[in-house]
């Protein structure tokens, strides 16, 4: 939101706007596409991290809604998993990849999207 060109600022409080306005009518509209990528950057990165997520989560594959109880994220599994001997071409070891890359595409796919906004919502300001 400090990238919004000062000039631009200075305009909208020539023309007699409040700084409400200026807020709601200048700089939000013109720092979307910025605000936008960072949370969806901020979440794809949140989704490919690995052990934080396996200290917090506690390693435990059970699935409930109660956020109270500990369950097993994607990255812990992977964890899990990969910490242990796994034999080549068993389904323990399958897994392991289909997660991996079930959460590698899940990753790209935020990325693409936080670019897709980024370049639509992107104005040029002098």
């Amino acid at each position: 939101m400090q990238a919004v060109p000062a000039p631009l600022r200075q305009a909208a409080y020539g023309l007699g706007a409040t700084k409400r306005q200026l807020i709601w009518r200048v700089v939000l509209p013109a720092s979307l596409s910025g605000i936008v990528a960072s949370v969806i950057l901020a979440l794809s990165r949140a989704v490919g991290e690995t052990m934080i997520v396996t200290l917090a989560a506690g390693q435990r594959p059970l699935f409930t809604l109660d956020p109270r109880e500990t369950i097993a994220t994607m990255t812990s599994f992977i964890v899990q998993a990969a910490s242990g001997d796994q034999p080549a071409g068993s389904l323990a070891s399958r897994s392991l990849y289909a997660v991996a890359a079930t959460l590698f595409v899940i990753t790209l796919l935020l990325n693409l999207v936080s670019q897709i906004v980024v370049r639509r919502y992107r104005e040029r300001y002098e």
